[in-house]
C-alpha cells in the first residue's frame, strides 16, 4: 500500500515531521506499521537517523530495512511539560525512552513507552515495538515485555 502513496501525499500526511529524500521510505514504512532503519548493504551496519551515507564504511548503498523493534531501555526521561501534541498528557509525567535495538549494539530508537505505570518503567527493562494512532498518524511506541535483561 505505502509504495502507492505519492511523495506529495506522504509529506501532507506527516507535515510536521520534516520528511526528506533520506527519510521518506521510513515514513512510508510507518503507514504499514513497519519500523525501518537504514542499513548499509556493503558492511551491514544499521544507522539511525536516516542518512544517505554509511557512517562506518562511507558506502552510499543504503537500504531502509525493517527491524524487530525488540530491545532494552538504555535511557529514560519523564517529561513534566512540553509542546502540545495529540494524545500527550503531561499531568502525569510522560515517559520517553531511547531503546537499544537487538539488531545491533549501539543502534537506538527513541519513542514513548505505553501500557505500563511510570513506576514500572526503568532503564534495563525489555520492550517491544507497538503502534498507536496519533491524530491520524501511525506512531511507533514501545511496551514493556516483562522480561528483565
Amino acid at each position: 500500500m505505502s509504495e502507492l502513496i505519492s511523495d506529495t501525499d506522504l509529506v501532507s500526511m506527516f507535515i510536521h515531521l520534516g520528511i526528506d529524500r533520506d527519510s521518506a521510505e521510513h515514513f512510508r514504512g510507518r503507514i504499514e506499521h513497519r519500523l525501518l532503519i537504514n542499513r548499509c548493504s556493503e558492511c551491514g551496519t544499521y544507522h539511525q537517523p536516516p542518512r544517505p551515507i554509511c557512517p562506518r564504511c562511507w558506502s552510499t548503498s543504503i537500504v531502509p530495512t525493517a527491524v524487530s523493534g525488540n530491545g532494552t531501555i538504555d535511557l529514560l526521561i519523564f517529561l513534566h511539560q512540553g509542546p502540545p501534541a495529540p494524545g500527550v498528557d503531561y499531568t502525569t509525567p510522560y515517559p520517553v525512552a531511547s531503546v537499544g535495538l537487538d539488531e545491533q549494539e549501539g543502534l537506538r530508537f527513541t519513542a514513548t513507552i505505553i501500557g505500563s505505570p511510570n513506576d514500572e518503567i526503568a532503564i534495563g527493562e525489555r520492550v517491544t515495538l507497538d503502534w498507536i494512532d496519533r491524530a491520524g498518524i501511525p506512531t511507533p511506541v514501545f511496551r514493556l515485555t516483562g522480561d528483565a535483561s
